[in-house]
């Protein structure tokens, strides 16, 4: 069976991404299962950019096709802040609950609609061939005022959907993932792929898949 590799070390992620592309023809495997530990600079200035750049770095060593994506959390009352620094806010080895309470109480004064942001999730797919496809998803909501739920990672504790009247924390995992920005930009890369496949099918000289 051909294989996909994420481009992550991330097993919370990579539970998110198997739910979702479950079916796919392909073995799906982390760069740790597929024996590359490779660090790769993320300096892009976008979402999109920092996922083609880990993406095709990938896909170049291995020839495999990649997938890899950048997200993170944007916070209107913060200017978008941490944005595309959201692993990295606050320094790397800084834990979760301690960003998150951070953020909480920036937002201190902010009420409602000043505590709005959302989810961004890029994803891009680096094929052999050399062509790289990137979509976007998103999820809205609005900044908590106390960490709620065991479920999820990172930021999800803090991030309330009002029209589910909870944080993603406290969402099922297939709840999450059915609503969740990675959820949206996987599902929509999958029909890529499965688009893709399809055209090969039909033109076997094709290079990639």
């Amino acid at each position: 069976m051909k294989r996909i590799i994420f481009a992550t070390g991330n097993e919370n992620k990579m539970k998110e991404v198997r739910m979702i592309l479950k079916g796919l023809p392909y073995e799906i495997l982390s760069m740790k299962e597929a024996g590359i530990f490779a660090d790769i600079i993320e300096d892009g200035k976008t979402f999109e950019e920092n996922a083609e750049i880990k993406a095709k770095a990938i896909m170049n060593m291995t020839g495999d096709i990649v997938m890899a994506d950048d997200s993170g959390l944007e916070v209107d009352y913060l200017d978008k802040a941490p944005g595309i620094y959201s692993a990295r806010f606050l320094g790397e080895d800084t834990s979760y609950h301690i960003k998150n309470q951070y953020i909480m109480d920036k937002l201190e004064k902010a009420q409602g609609e000043e505590r709005s942001a959302r989810f961004v999730c890029a994803v891009a797919c680096a094929f052999p061939d050399g062509h790289v496809e990137t979509v976007r998803g998103t999820i809205e909501g609005q900044i908590g005022y106390e960490e709620k739920g065991e479920n999820g990672f990172g930021y999800d504790p803090i991030f309330y959907v009002p029209s589910y009247g909870c944080t993603t924390a406290q969402m099922s995992p297939e709840q999450k993932n059915e609503i969740s920005h990675r959820g949206k930009a996987l599902r929509m890369m999958r029909e890529k792929i499965e688009k893709c496949s399809a055209e090969m099918c039909k033109d076997p000289g094709r290079d990639g898949l």
